[in-house]
């Protein structure tokens, strides 16, 4: 069988088909060569991005909802008419009788009448206390005297900037635009 042309055949299939395969696996490793280079490459270009990348920002907390806000008291016009105001020393110094808002429906004034006058208490200068039913301004008996009165009938311009200006000014306050209500309320 050796010299017969089929193993001469044979052999040489056998040659040819190592050359095939020596010829395959030489490609395949220039290939597998190939792949690993990239990835080395790929690697090398990754890696330092990566690693000097920033970090992703913390994901924020779910901030707990405040509670539930209280309802704000009521209060009503009669708690406040016939409300006896002190000042400092608890010294008395008259009931309040009226008072005086604008067009915006916010408070102004507080007139507190004692002994047939009237003297303007601005809103802000009065801290109540509706259980007792006592409003108390933070002045002095000699700050107090020097406040102007006026009589039934001879209302001041209350709205009058001169006269808002002065009349604030006797209780260490100055006019705001904003005057709310609830704002005194304890």
């Amino acid at each position: 069988m050796n010299g017969t042309p089929y193993a001469t055949h044979l052999r040489g299939v056998l040659v040819g088909t190592n050359q095939i395969l020596a010829f395959v696996e030489i490609n395949m490793l220039k290939s597998l060569r190939r792949i690993l280079t990239a990835v080395a490459v790929t690697a090398l270009v990754a890696v330092p991005s990566m690693v000097t990348a920033q970090p992703p920002p913390p994901v924020p907390r779910p901030v707990p909802a405040p509670p539930a806000a209280e309802a704000p008291k009521e209060y009503r016009v009669k708690q406040i008419l016939g409300t006896k105001m002190h000042i400092q020393g608890n010294i008395a110094i008259g009931t309040v009788d009226d008072i005086v808002f604008g067009d915006d429906g916010r408070i102004e004034y507080l007139l507190v009448l004692n002994d047939g006058k009237y003297v303007s208490v601005p809103w802000k200068a009065a801290t109540f206390n509706f259980e007792k039913q006592v409003a108390v301004v933070n002045i002095t008996q000699e700050q107090y005297r020097v406040i102007p009165n006026f009589g039934l009938g001879l209302f001041p311009r209350f709205y009058a900037p001169a006269y808002r200006v002065e009349t604030y000014k006797y209780y260490g306050l100055t006019p705001e635009q904003e005057r709310r209500a609830e704002q005194r309320a304890p």
